[in-house]
């Protein structure tokens, strides 16, 4: 189904990122304010990933985006089929970028191929500088980090260089943006990343 997925989204031209993170690192918040600031520029579209629920998919339609709530009823991630599934529910063709946010959790998600052209890991503040370390087969596969809530380094204890380095460390490559999607402190970066790669 992974497959099916993603020659569904190169044959329609359709950016389709899988957005990982822990449970509150700010996903939905990141997304609707993307959204929001980019929302006449790029049609994005959004598959959410809940255990239960539909208030993530709720804030991003406030946000003026269309979302699919996949509730995945105790699962710790989605599957390639449910996002199969979703892509129907919507028209998903005719959009230029549909985001997949996965189940909180920095485990299980990494290890499903879901289709994605992109995989965004999602670290903030809160959480730790720790992180790329406890989860460094999450950060090998990424291609974007978002190191969100950096508004918030002066409050928390947060190594920033630590993480930055660890990161490199299983990833050299990646992209790395630090951003605050409360205040919008360093998001014009990522939105000339997804400008870029949407073309």
């Amino acid at each position: 189904c992974a497959k099916k997925n993603k020659a569904f989204f190169k044959e329609n031209g359709v950016l389709c990122l899988n957005v990982i993170s822990s449970p509150g690192s700010g996903k939905t918040t990141t997304i609707s304010r993307t959204i929001k600031d980019l929302g006449d520029k790029i049609r994005i579209g959004v598959i959410e990933g809940d255990i239960k629920t539909d208030t993530d998919a709720q804030k991003i339609r406030d946000a003026g985006g269309e979302a699919v709530q996949i509730e995945t009823h105790g699962a710790c991630h989605l599957s390639a089929e449910q996002v199969y599934n979703a892509i129907k529910a919507f028209d998903a063709e005719k959009m230029d970028v549909v985001i997949i946010e996965n189940v909180g959790n920095l485990v299980c998600p990494s290890a499903f191929d879901l289709g994605e052209a992109k995989r965004v890991i999602l670290l903030s503040v809160p959480e730790g500088d720790d992180k790329p370390i406890k989860y460094p087969g999450t950060f090998a596969e990424a291609d974007v980090v978002l190191i969100n809530k950096i508004d918030l380094t002066d409050y928390i204890d947060f190594n920033l260089e630590r993480a930055l380095a660890d990161i490199r460390v299983v990833n050299p490559d990646v992209e790395i943006f630090q951003v605050s999607a409360t205040t919008g402190e360093g998001m014009d970066a990522w939105y000339e990343w997804l400008k870029n790669k949407n073309k």
